[in-house]
């Protein structure tokens, strides 16, 4: 199991490629881009929803060609194994951002953010739809930021 668990830490991992980590940059690319920031609330090493969201919707084709049209991603992290914890001013940073929009701590907690801040949408736990009704979801949710 333990195996397992590692195994798929580490193919999610992967997925996160794309995905910025500094919030203040992600908004600041967001305003600059007219883009929208997608914020997702993981535990990389232990959330086995976290990890099927990454790769199931987050790494399939569809949702990286939203994302690479209207999207800055930001993945917030919350590992628990010792030796994945996160250097001290990313955890600061990360601990912050669920303070604004993960307060009851879900994960997976996924939040569509504006360039002034403010949640547009959240989706709380793996996604109940489709991998397709998941993107017009987002899609829908969103309007002309120029």
């Amino acid at each position: 199991m333990r195996t397992l668990i590692l195994g798929l830490a580490i193919i999610a991992c992967t997925s996160f490629t794309n995905w910025e980590t500094n919030f203040d940059k992600a908004l600041q690319t967001a305003k600059t881009q007219h883009k929208y920031i997608l914020l997702n609330f993981s535990g990389s090493d232990w959330c086995g929803p976290c990890i099927k969201l990454h790769n199931d919707y987050f790494g399939s084709q569809a949702f990286q060609d939203l994302a690479k049209e209207k999207l800055v991603l930001v993945n917030a992290d919350f590992p628990r194994l010792k030796k994945n914890q996160l250097p001290k001013e990313q955890q600061k940073q990360n601990d912050h951002l669920a303070d604004l929009y993960n307060r009851n701590g879900n994960f997976p907690q996924t939040v569509l953010i504006g360039t002034d801040g403010k949640v547009v949408k959240s989706w709380e736990g793996f996604p109940k739809a489709a991998l397709n009704e998941f993107i017009e979801d987002i899609r829908n949710a969103m309007v002309d930021i120029r």
